[in-house]
């Protein structure tokens, strides 16, 4: 068995007037070689943003990014037609491909906004642009690992261009939940707020492991918690994969 903590501390940071962002891989300014993604898994920020504020329009290609929104709401605009508000539950997969240009403000003036964007390395280059939104209630993540975004979509997973899927879950404290990995899978836990634990490790909001090398993942609430679980395959080609993003 494998097993890589990332304690939540580690983490990057970027901090302006309007934003505080946690980059639990490099991501622009945070460079670190050891802590350039696992296996498809490319970039998992933590961003709040502040009322009224937000990213302009800027531009992405090559990439499956998606959005999970933990509280509040964004504004969402990109050049493939999509546009919408993506609220606390909503959750946003955009296929940046060929090229793609978006905005991500906070949609209200008067209270933050703070969601989780992830990065995911796609099966190829110069793929056709798309973007995809749903909406997951708590009570369907409760005690459960909810399936929310898989390769091609289909059974309310917003579909991405990779071997990855991405389960949420609310966690009662004392609830436990397992994971069957398949062989030669590898899994990724992020935790959002809580603390649980991953096959005996402790992690707290912010903490992230990767598990490599076992058959089940043994999950237990250690208090009421949130967090994202990635079952990604073994085998992946990107010719961007280790290069530094700026």
């Amino acid at each position: 068995m494998s097993i890589m903590h990332r304690p939540s501390e580690q983490r990057g940071r970027e901090t302006l007037d309007w934003l505080d962002s946690r980059h639990t891989f490099s991501f622009a300014h945070y460079y670190d070689p050891a802590h350039m993604g696992f296996r498809s898994l490319r970039v998992i920020n933590d961003d709040t943003v502040a009322p009224g504020a937000g990213f302009p329009t800027h531009g992405h290609r090559d990439m499956e990014i998606i959005s999970y929104v933990v509280a509040g709401a964004l504004a969402h605009r990109d050049t493939t037609g999509g546009e919408g508000t993506v609220k606390r539950g909503d959750i946003q997969a955009m296929s940046a491909g060929t090229g793609v240009r978006h905005s991500e403000f906070n949609a209200s003036d008067a209270e933050p906004v703070r969601f989780l964007q992830i990065w995911i390395l796609p099966t190829g280059q110069g793929l056709p642009a798309a973007y995809r939104q749903s909406h997951v209630d708590d009570d369907s993540k409760r005690n459960t690992l909810r399936l929310v975004v898989a390769p091609g979509g289909g059974d309310g997973a917003l579909g991405i261009n990779q071997d990855a899927r991405i389960y949420a879950s609310l966690l009662d404290a004392g609830a436990t939940l397992e994971h069957e990995l398949e062989p030669g899978r590898g899994a990724w836990v992020q935790v959002v707020n809580g603390k649980i634990a991953v096959n005996g490790a402790e992690l707290k909001a912010g903490d992230g492991v990767a598990i490599e090398e076992v058959d089940t993942l043994a999950i237990a609430g250690l208090e009421a918690s949130e967090f994202l679980l990635f079952d990604l395959a073994a085998i992946w080609q990107h010719s961007r994969s280790l290069k530094r993003f700026v």
